[in-house]
């Protein structure tokens, strides 16, 4: 079954040839779950607006918070399991780490209302005495790969390097503003959207530890790094400049990220995480230039 808006014409691709036996908006989402609550096994929550620009608090308050602790309670009250998404966004500027220590979730400073509204709905759910049977938090770090095009500015690095690379023949990249850190070597945890899969598919299978969990690859890598792969992976040789970073994102932007994975390995989690370099190979390759996610 899918959950969505579908009103939005240019999310139809996404669910092209995918088995799906029930459509349902996602603001009848709650009333349809309390309904069938009994024959549903799963729930993955993994919708939210993720506009890291928008500043309405009322529209992550409505959409984020109460949207989630509505599923949260339904979810509890019929036991049944949930994955939800929390965001790597949560850790703010990193003072505190990125270690997906539950005692530490309360401290964290988040510096958009994005993730604000994302660490209120995990604060609010480490208070909660009543759970599902079994419930996992995902802290998402930077996901890239296939089906992203309808997210416009939102869309992952790789995906805007591809167009602007296709289109112009160089590539941006913020300037650093912060001593010691040259241009272009801010870093972030970038993880494919299959290693995503794989862990919610594993968290449904092996319903054993609950909690809040870390999902990145466990290596920071460059801005740099990423752009050189995405050149590579369409046989140009890189051209690469640097703009200064806007003002209006300046004071909030994350000069690096690095999921710590120790939690969700010591769960049980196993498999490897694709490289950089393999998972941009790929996307770019097989999706990207063939033109099967434009």
């Amino acid at each position: 079954m899918a959950v969505d808006d579908f009103s939005r014409k240019d999310k139809e691709a996404n669910l092209a040839g995918k088995e799906i036996f029930r459509f349902v908006d996602r603001m009848d989402f709650p009333d349809w779950l309390r309904k069938n609550a009994l024959e549903t096994e799963f729930v993955f929550h993994l919708g939210a607006r993720t506009d890291t620009t928008e500043t309405s608090v009322e529209i992550f308050d409505r959409l984020n918070l109460n949207y989630s602790r509505d599923v949260w309670n339904i979810c509890t009250e019929f036991q049944i399991p949930l994955v939800y998404a929390s965001s790597a966004a949560t850790y703010g500027a990193g003072e505190r780490g990125y270690e997906d220590n539950q005692d530490e979730i309360p401290f964290l400073k988040p510096l958009n209302p994005y993730a604000q509204s994302k660490q209120d709905f995990d604060v609010w759910v480490l208070t909660q005495k009543k759970v599902p049977f079994f419930w996992a938090g995902l802290k998402f770090f930077n996901v890239y790969g296939p089906n992203e095009y309808h997210k416009g500015r939102m869309a992952s690095v790789v995906f805007h390097a591809f167009r602007q690379i296709r289109e112009s023949g160089s590539m941006t990249l913020f300037e650093s503003h912060r001593e010691g850190i040259l241009h272009g070597q801010q870093m972030r945890d970038f993880i494919h959207i299959s290693d995503v899969t794989e862990v919610c598919l594993w968290l449904m299978k092996n319903r054993k530890k609950s909690g809040i969990f870390n999902l990145g690859t466990g290596k920071a890598r460059s801005f740099l790094d990423l752009a050189s792969a995405v050149f590579r992976a369409m046989n140009l040789e890189e051209n690469i400049r640097f703009v200064p970073t806007p003002m209006e994102i300046r004071d909030s932007y994350q000069y690096f990220t690095e999921a710590r994975m120790e939690k969700l390995r010591a769960a049980g989690y196993t498999h490897s995480f694709t490289s950089l370099e393999d998972g941009i190979s790929d996307y770019v390759q097989q999706y990207l230039i063939p033109g099967k996610n434009q």
